[in-house]
């Protein structure tokens, strides 16, 4: 599960053999077949934002999945460096969290809400998988992406806008769900470049798989 339909494509051609587009739908592109080895895969997109993205999950469900991975982005929070750990080294671009704890965050009414996990056995065969390429880290899952200046800071190593809704989602779904995310930004450093987060991204997906089918 990925957010963006252009990556959901070019993830698609990397994972599978011979692709088909299974779904357009509100320009949430989504891919099956089988893989090299010949298992069964779904690449889908879920669009900007938890409601999107638990919607997606709750269809994939209805049609069978029962696991499933986010391969996601993300930005450091803060200087980069991991909340209430100022000792541990600072994320910058291209790093991969994998996620074991996620908490949604509202900026209109500032603070987290119940933290969400992820499936502890799928999230320890990524978290193999990934090997010393990833960190473990957790995640606030912002309700805005551009919050107005001034705001409280949210609570984690990295932010983004949906692992804490997938998580829970999954739970009441059914369905075994891991993340792990890419940081794309980190204050007062470049941010990633398109052909460094395809890598990654890439890089990221073929672990997922592993761990999926392991």
């Amino acid at each position: 599960m990925v957010g963006d339909p252009g990556r959901a494509m070019a993830l698609a051609q990397v994972l599978i053999e011979g692709p088909k587009m299974s779904n357009h739908a509100r320009g949430l592109w989504g891919y099956s077949g089988l893989t090299a080895e010949g298992h069964g895969l779904n690449v889908q997109a879920t669009g900007m934002g938890g409601p999107s993205a638990a919607l997606v999950l709750s269809d994939l469900a209805e049609l069978g999945v029962r696991r499933a991975v986010r391969v996601g982005t993300c930005a450091a929070i803060g200087s980069g460096s991991s909340a209430g750990d100022p000792g541990r080294e600072e994320l910058r671009p291209g790093d991969l969290i994998e996620v074991r704890k996620a908490r949604p965050w509202s900026v209109d009414h500032p603070g987290a809400g119940t933290p969400a996990l992820p499936d502890p056995a799928l999230a320890d065969r990524l978290r193999a998988e990934l090997g010393d390429a990833a960190r473990s880290g957790r995640v606030a899952s912002l309700d805005v992406l551009h919050p107005s200046p001034g705001h409280l800071a949210p609570d984690g190593d990295v932010a983004d806008m949906q692992t804490a809704a997938l998580f829970k989602a999954g739970r009441n779904l059914g369905v075994a769900l891991a993340a792990v995310l890419i940081v794309t930004d980190a204050e007062g450093i470049e941010p990633l470049s398109d052909e460094t987060l395809a890598n990654r991204a890439a890089f990221a997906a073929e672990a997922s798989l592993r761990a999926l089918f392991g």
